[in-house]
């Protein structure tokens, strides 16, 4: 019996070791654990010092006070640019809104070029106006041209009244 005692009493021991083992195994884990923390926060604090660093660096070259003012100036050119457009899209709708006057200066080239072929024609022989009257497209290119430079004279004045406007947005 007294080995079984002693026996038993071994077993019990035997059970606090393990349980001592598995403590310190426990422990040991832990302390990994917080091993591993420390090197991240040290790692996470190297980044951050080295991100501060940059950003004085960038800072340093940015200089925030002309930015601001380039800023500014590149605001105040925009809306000049934004008038300016505005002024230009109203001056082509206004000329090419204006239907009446291009009928009325069709109107007069037709009468320019009806007096000029009546003219030519009572000069010319009466094979020549047969053959004119089969080509009637020189005629109508000969008014294409005539209207293009009615035109041109229209968009000089024009371009001085937008040249005009644009001085006053100026000032």
């Amino acid at each position: 019996m007294g080995s079984a005692k002693a026996l038993a009493k071994e077993i019990v021991m035997s059970r606090k070791a393990v349980n001592r083992l598995y403590e310190n195994k426990a422990q040991l884990n832990s302390i990994s654990m917080h091993l591993g923390e420390s090197v991240a926060i040290a790692r996470t604090v190297g980044h951050l010092s080295k991100s501060a660093e940059v950003m004085k660096l960038v800072n340093n070259l940015m200089k925030a006070p002309q930015m601001a003012a380039t800023m500014q100036e590149f605001s105040k050119e925009m809306t000049k640019a934004g008038v300016i457009e505005e002024i230009v899209n109203d001056a082509v709708d206004t000329a090419l809104d204006s239907e009446d006057i291009e009928e009325e200066t069709e109107e007069e080239v037709n009468k320019v070029l009806s007096e000029i072929a009546g003219e030519t024609a009572a000069q010319l022989p009466e094979a020549v106006r047969k053959e004119r009257a089969r080509v009637p497209t020189q005629t109508e290119t000969t008014s294409h041209q005539e209207e293009a430079i009615a035109e041109g004279a229209d968009d000089e004045e024009e371009l001085e009244e937008i040249r005009a406007r644009l001085a006053r947005v100026r000032s």
